[in-house]
């Protein structure tokens, strides 16, 4: 973008870029520091030469911001206040800024090598949360934010990329992507800003001209009547562009460019407006926080530019549900409505009608696009007093409603606020549950139906919390969620070998563990599970591993090439919940399955339709070589049927409950 001349020279731009990029960099030469203290001493290495030349690193980074910072506080109390010279303080903090990219980058590419996987992802968190920080801070020069952005990602993402760990490949694909993100965002934050110049610039020149004017009036007022009444005429007209300019100037900072909805910082003010009045008047008010299901998707297949096109269709369909100023882009997909006077049923039925207008298809760019909404409300005063109490409590509610059921529309409650901090407890606690002695695994028979003897017995995960016995349908999602399946799960493998290598009364019996996706795919796996197996000294063949079909939802190539590794081991594999998931012919194929387990949901459906999903589920099993076991047998009446059916192994209430190692013990030694 052209500059007009007239409004500013070059000199008073680039005195403007200077402060705009010095001013700002107090902040961002902390967070440089503290960054990359974090990376050095946080990730401590094995060898002592590689923590040495991390600190080698760090000292010349603190060098060079220390120096930096010097320049900087010069700046600010000495220059800043008067009309200096910008060139040699833009070289200052050009070069400043040159030598702290550049040891950016040797330290990704110098100790790349010796980074881990966690190492590594932390490092290109930091690096793309520095370069995307630089990226707005350093906008108004495109040449430095293009050095620093690219000596920040581009080395470390080459690094990734070119890794012979795989795994580091996506790593260095979103580095690549971020950086491209930056460069985008980097020149419309430079427009932004010329504008912003121009515009500041017009407004003093205007002031000046009125000073000058009002001035000058003064002084020929007894004289010149006439011309005096021209100039209060000019006046006026001056002071309505200096009104105009000023306008702009608020648009630019509270308004949203795309939608020309407000943004954050105009909706803060607004709704806190909105708040005091409502105080004062005793009505109450929602909040409904808005975030659109599947927008991510259209931005990564069709664009950033249809998806800025959604974006404004969708911002003028949820306009017509409220107010002037009531709507807001909170940012990225995410909007925001205040609705005054509104009672719980008045927001959801206004949520429900802004979920359906974002529901209908848009038409960008010849392309058809179906969104959804998930839609979470507060309501003041109940739910909160302040507007950031409020819209946390929103965005709380809607993040709530995504995990449950996406497009839908909830309210905040207690009820939900308790939930939460419930999680975050057995969360906490679980981190502990295995050192504490908390986690013990259970033992359920699975009966042979042709001899009616234990065959195998799966090993079932139980954790008692204090008093609370919890249930595995609430702790086992927490632990995959919290990063913890794969440690527990090496844990409960380790044990049950243990526990079946302790077991004379029977050499054949089978042990069946249950395998998490998480611990599925992890680096260390194999290692675990061989390392178990070595250690109990125990028929590899006596080990069934069971996976949930779902498993192949998330990395089916991975997953079936980890499978394939277990059979080479010659452990067997059982799809567990077999009918509920993922399944395919083309998956029984490709993996060689040793049983299949019929859901209990079918067992427990006395219903034709579910007799005719056994019998094919059989067949196919048949067809592939399988076993088949049917879990969830609790009456005679059950098993007689499952057997009659031709299952050839039973499971269920009907023979055991799950069962202590010592337990089950004396109840094969009673039955058998």
């Amino acid at each position: 973008m052209k500059l007009d001349e007239h409004a500013v020279s070059a000199e008073d731009v680039k005195r403007a870029t200077v402060g705009m990029l010095v001013g700002n960099s107090f902040v961002g030469l902390i967070m440089t520091l503290l960054a990359f203290s974090g990376l050095v001493f946080f990730f401590d290495n094995q060898f002592e030469q590689v923590n040495t030349l991390k600190r080698q690193f760090w000292l010349a980074m603190v060098v060079v911001c220390s120096l930096r910072f010097t320049d900087s506080f010069y700046w600010k109390y000495s220059l800043s206040h008067t009309t200096y010279n910008p060139s040699p303080v833009f070289i200052r903090f050009s070069l400043g800024l040159y030598v702290t990219g550049t040891i950016w980058a040797l330290y990704a590419i110098t100790l790349h090598p010796t980074m881990g996987t966690v190492e590594l992802a932390a490092s290109m968190v930091v690096l793309a949360a520095m370069s995307g920080g630089a990226g707005t801070v350093l906008s108004p020069s495109i040449v430095l934010v293009s050095f620093y952005s690219t000596a920040l990602l581009l080395p470390m993402s080459i690094c990734a990329l070119i890794d012979d760990n795989k795994q580091f490949f996506i790593l260095g694909v979103l580095g690549f992507v971020f950086w491209a993100g930056i460069f985008i965002s980097a020149f419309r934050y430079n427009r932004f800003f010329l504008q912003t110049v121009q515009v500041k610039a017009k407004y003093s020149k205007l002031r000046e001209q009125i000073e000058h004017e009002r001035i000058a009036t003064e002084k020929v007022n007894r004289l010149l009547i006439e011309t005096n009444e021209k100039l209060d005429a000019s006046n006026a007209n001056l002071e309505n562009e200096v009104k105009k300019r000023t306008a702009d100037i608020f648009r630019l900072s509270n308004r949203d460019a795309l939608t020309n909805l407000l943004n954050r910082n105009g909706f803060l003010e607004h709704l806190n407006s909105l708040l005091d009045t409502s105080n004062t008047v005793h009505n109450s008010l929602a909040i409904v926080f808005i975030d659109l299901d599947g927008f991510k998707q259209v931005n990564d297949s069709l664009g950033h530019k249809v998806g800025d096109i959604v974006l404004a269709e969708i911002a003028a369909r949820l306009q017509k549900y409220s107010e002037k100023n009531h709507l807001a882009r909170w940012g990225g997909d995410e909007f925001l409505a205040v609705i005054p006077y509104a009672t719980v049923d008045t927001a959801k039925a206004v949520a429900h009608a802004m979920r359906s207008s974002v529901t209908v298809p848009i038409i960008a760019s010849d392309n058809q696009i179906t969104l959804d909404a998930t839609i979470g409300i507060a309501m003041y005063p109940e739910h909160g007093e302040t507007a950031v109490d409020l819209i946390q409590q929103a965005d709380l509610t809607m993040y709530e409603q995504k995990r449950k059921q996406r497009g839908s529309v909830g309210v905040f409650s207690g009820a939900l606020h308790e939930e939460i901090k419930r999680e975050q407890h057995l969360c906490e606690r679980l981190r502990s549950a295995i050192s504490n002695g908390e986690l013990t695994v259970y033992y359920q028979p699975i009966i042979d139906v042709n001899s009616d003897k234990v065959a195998s017995v799966e090993a079932l995960l139980r954790w008692q919390c204090d008093d609370e016995l919890v249930s595995p349908v609430i702790f086992i999602p927490l632990a995959e969620k919290s990063g913890l399946m794969p440690e527990i799960g090496a844990w409960v493998l380790n044990r049950a070998l243990i526990d079946l290598s302790h077991w004379h009364f029977t050499s054949h019996l089978r042990l069946s563990v249950n395998v998490s996706i998480a611990q599925l795919i992890d680096d260390n796996f194999l290692k675990i599970l061989d390392s178990a197996l070595e250690g109990c000294q125990l028929d590899v063949r006596r080990l069934c591993l069971e996976i949930t079909e779902s498993v192949f939802a998330n990395n089916a190539e991975l997953v079936t090439n980890r499978l394939s590794q277990l059979k080479d081991r010659n452990i067997k594999v059982s799809i567990d919940d077999f009918g509920t998931g993922y399944s395919s012919l083309h998956r029984l194929q490709s993996v060689p399955f040793d049983f299949i387990k019929i859901d209990r949901s079918f067992v427990q459906n006395t219903s034709e339709e579910s007799d005719t999903i056994i019998r094919a589920t059989l067949l196919m099993a048949r067809e592939f070589g399988c076993k088949t076991i049917a879990e969830g047998i609790e009456t005679e009446a059950q098993r007689e049927h499952l057997a009659a059916l031709g299952t050839d192994y039973l499971q269920g209430f009907y023979y055991a409950k799950p069962m202590s190692a010592s337990n089950f013990i004396t109840w094969y030694n009673e039955n058998y």
